[in-house]
């Protein structure tokens, strides 16, 4: 008998349905069945305000350049357009003492993709540590590759500060500003994991999406505030939040030259070099109409409007935690980013909560289990809602309980 083609067996470890897509997938459902119902969601973390004027006449005028020959462009570099890159390394680094070379950042369609494809260059028997609740990409990717896992428990009993993984680890994912829980590190405890990473020969895979949101001193912006990062981490970027660029898609990375690792033989390599190797086969840039509207939101009046539209978000995010409080919810977050993290009532499961809210009273939030085990119990509601439909699901869920 003839041999089939044979498939990567690890993908059959995850689940069918990415979480987002299984909440979508109910939510519509539940709107076909009662169409006359308005659902109001405060789940998936998308933007609702309109993209700024700043960006928007930077896209028009980019676009407008790709109708002429003379100003037309194709494949944008590895790394991204120097005015992009340029104008990233001032305002998110230089300007907040942290110096950093252009060819170290690298413009890509997002955090998510990045953070996903960067196992790419990662051996597969390396040993992982996630913190547990964590965005599913983290741990869905690397059992797509066949690694093993060590959940870190966040929880109120620790503060939501992960301890040191049992076993030494070869990876950590960090994510602060954290999704889902909206909790945060201080210098003080990202710098002892760094310490950790300095001392094991780690790698510290630290998601920056929400560092924007940060509003409260002594919270790093970047992993890079804390002495020896750069010989450690990599950090992750998004314009998605920040800028709303969740239809256009762009965000960057930050991979120092100081990181090296070894080859199963002892050879040191660059990460950096390792990083850029693989964006060039694999990735052929970010568009340039994309990343002229990304350079946008580093003028002046691009970060007075962004600014506007992330106290925006955050004046929902605090009509959420104290409308929840008041109802006698236990709420963490939305203080220094976009999520709230809530504890279910009565000791109901994630999805149960999710199905109270939807068919009693048309809200939509995100289950806590669908980011892992220690999410079981709580609930994850978005600020990235208009401000009308942010009061009145609140409302809704206040009489409900």
């Amino acid at each position: 008998m003839k041999e089939i083609m044979k498939i990567n067996e690890y993908y059959t470890e995850i689940g069918n349905n990415y979480l987002f897509a299984e909440v979508a997938k109910r939510v519509r459902e539940y709107r076909e069945s009662y169409p006359e119902k308005k659902v109001i969601s405060l789940g998936i973390g998308d933007i609702t305000q309109p993209i700024v004027p700043a960006v928007i006449d930077a896209v028009h005028k980019a676009t407008t350049e790709m109708g002429d020959a003379s100003t037309l462009r194709g494949y944008a570099p590895d790394g991204g357009y120097d005015f992009l890159v340029n104008a990233i390394l001032k305002t998110d680094f230089q300007d907040k003492g942290i110096q950093l070379d252009a060819d170290e950042i690298f413009v890509s369609d997002g955090a998510k993709s990045d953070t996903g494809n960067i196992g790419d260059i990662l051996g597969q028997d390396n040993h992982v540590a996630i913190t547990d609740p964590a965005y599913p990409v983290y741990v869905d990717t690397n059992k797509m590759s066949g690694r093993q896992i060590e959940l870190l428990p966040c929880t109120p009993e620790n503060h939501f500060v992960p301890a040191f993984p049992q076993k030494t680890a070869d990876v950590i994912y960090l994510c602060y500003p954290n999704n889902p829980t909206g909790t945060v590190l201080t210098k003080e405890q990202l710098k002892k994991w760094v310490d950790y990473a300095l001392e094991h020969q780690s790698l510290i895979l630290f998601d920056a999406a929400y560092e924007s949101f940060i509003s409260q001193p002594d919270i790093p912006h970047s992993i890079y505030e804390i002495e020896g990062a750069k010989k450690v981490a990599i950090e992750f970027r998004s314009f998605s939040k920040t800028a709303g660029f969740t239809g256009m898609r762009a965000g960057y990375t930050v991979v120092p030259k100081e990181l090296t690792a070894q080859t199963s033989k002892g050879k040191t390599l660059s990460l950096n070099a390792l990083w850029k190797r693989r964006q060039s086969t694999k990735f052929n840039g970010t568009a340039y109409i994309i990343q002229r509207g990304a350079a946008a939101v580093y003028t002046h009046e691009g970060q007075i409007q962004i600014r506007q539209v992330i106290d925006y978000y955050m004046e929902n995010a605090k009509i959420i935690k104290t409308g929840l409080e008041n109802a006698g919810f236990t709420v963490y977050g939305g203080v220094n980013a976009p999520y709230i993290w809530a504890k279910t009532p009565d000791n109901m499961t994630s999805w149960e909560f999710f199905d109270l809210l939807l068919n009693k009273v048309q809200v939509v939030g995100t289950p806590g289990s669908g980011f892992g085990q220690a999410g079981e119990g709580f609930f994850r509601f978005t600020a990235f809602g208009n401000r009308e439909n942010t009061v009145e699901a609140i409302e809704r869920i206040s009489k409900l309980v």
